[in-house]
């Protein structure tokens, strides 16, 4: 028997596979990271005009509920329409901290391509605190509004807790991501010793 006649006797190592890590092989342009971003700002310059000032939005707001509901006591409704713009400001100024948090990392590229850098984080915390002092000095000189510190404080609070939330997200996910590079790397020690001693 020739040695082209032999049968090759089977592999009989294990089959590791590696895992799977889902990458974008196409990444979007960094500027097109910015669209979302300045489109949201467009919504922050809009919101800080008279047309939603608080003599406004209580008005229309105030037409809605008592259509809906009935007579509703006015000074409760006065502080409900408090907590409601505070709330609508803490949610702008914190999407707008993540928006731009996206951009930069789109735009400032750092080695090990890391999810998180707190250059990132820092310098999207600084321009939506920027924003929110901008938008309350302008407010300053619209009769209907008023430009008020407070709302500068609670803006930037907003965005630097954004900022916190994404930290923990990204961390967990890189955490996970470890793991399970980790059982990988064990299974596949495991497999290279039993493909060892299956040859000896």
């Amino acid at each position: 028997m020739t040695r082209w006649n032999r049968r090759r006797a089977p592999n009989l190592s294990p089959i590791v596979t590696e895992p799977q890590v889902v990458t974008n092989s196409t990444p979007r342009p960094a500027w097109k990271q910015w669209i979302p971003a300045a489109a949201w700002l467009g919504i922050i310059c809009f919101e800080s005009t008279d047309l939603l000032s608080s003599a406004h939005t209580g008005s229309i707001l105030y037409s809605v509920v008592t259509h809906l509901f009935g007579h509703v006591n006015p000074l409760v409704f006065v502080v409900w329409h408090h907590l409601l713009r505070k709330a609508g400001h803490v949610t702008g100024y914190a999407v707008l901290s993540w928006l731009l948090f996206r951009a930069w990392r789109a735009t400032l590229p750092v080695p090990n391509a890391p999810a998180w850098s707190s250059a990132w984080a820092r310098v999207a915390f600084l321009m939506t605190a920027l924003v929110a002092t901008l938008d309350e000095w302008h407010q300053m000189f619209i009769p209907s509004r008023t430009g008020n510190l407070r709302d500068v404080v609670l803006d930037s609070g907003a965005a630097f807790g954004a900022q916190v939330l994404i930290w923990l997200f990204l961390r967990g996910c890189d955490s996970r991501q470890d793991e399970t590079f980790s059982r990988f790397e064990a299974s596949s020690s495991t497999a290279d010793t039993t493909a060892r001693a299956a040859e000896k």
